[in-house]
Formats: structure tokens, C-alpha cells, sequence
């Protein structure tokens, strides 16, 4: 859902559900020449704080963690195939208490 949405936004999904050492990254993907790396959080009520709040410094460092990893790795593997020109850290929130659920994109959600 998430994805489907980013999609339609004119991002170019990268990868999804990469797993690296301590880390995982839900999706990475291009908004122009923005690479982005997107923490997508989903929540059923506001009961135990939104889903945007979910992403602490915890799990913020995590992600940085698992960027770096990919982008160490994605430089060997892919090359001067993926062309970027800044790097993002942006979160999909998903409010599933409504019927459809909404989605909101934030964008720099955090710098690293």
C-alpha cells in the first residue's frame, strides 16, 4: 500500500525489505535524485502514540546504521547504476483505524 502510494508520488522503488547486519531497511527509493530511504509504520489506533512517533532515536540510528550499509554495498554491486545526488530519510505513516486507511508521506523525517 505504501509502496503503491510512493509510486504514484514519482518515486522509483529501489529495493524493499532489505535486510542488513543489525538492520532493516522497508523500502529504499529515487524521488528524482534523491535517494531515499523510507521507514514505513503502521498503526490500527493512536492508542500507544501515531505511527510517525514510533520512529525514535533508536530505531532512527538503526536506519542510519542500515543506510550506510546499503549505500557501502550498493556501490560495489550496482555501481554507477544508481545515481543519486543527495540522500533523504523520510517515513510512510499508515492510519489503518480508517476506512481506507490513510497515508502521509514525511518527508526528512529525521537528518542523520
Amino acid at each position: 500500500m505504501a509502496e503503491r502510494a510512493l509510486r504514484r508520488q514519482g518515486f522509483r522503488i529501489v529495493a524493499r525489505n532489505v535486510h542488513m547486519r543489525h538492520s532493516e531497511l522497508d523500502l529504499v527509493a529515487l524521488d528524482g535524485t534523491t535517494l531515499c530511504f523510507i521507514e514505513v509504520r503502521l498503526r490500527s489506533s493512536d492508542r500507544f502514540g501515531s505511527a510517525e512517533e514510533s520512529v525514535d532515536a533508536r530505531k532512527q540510528r538503526r536506519i542510519v546504521r542500515g543506510a550506510r550499509a546499503f549505500l557501502s554495498r550498493s556501490a560495489g554491486e550496482r555501481g554507477a547504476a544508481l545515481r543519486y545526488d543527495r540522500v533523504r530519510f523520510d517515513v510512510v505513516a499508515v492510519d489503518a483505524s480508517r476506512d481506507p486507511p490513510s497515508i502521509r508521506l514525511i518527508r526528512e523525517a529525521f537528518t542523520a
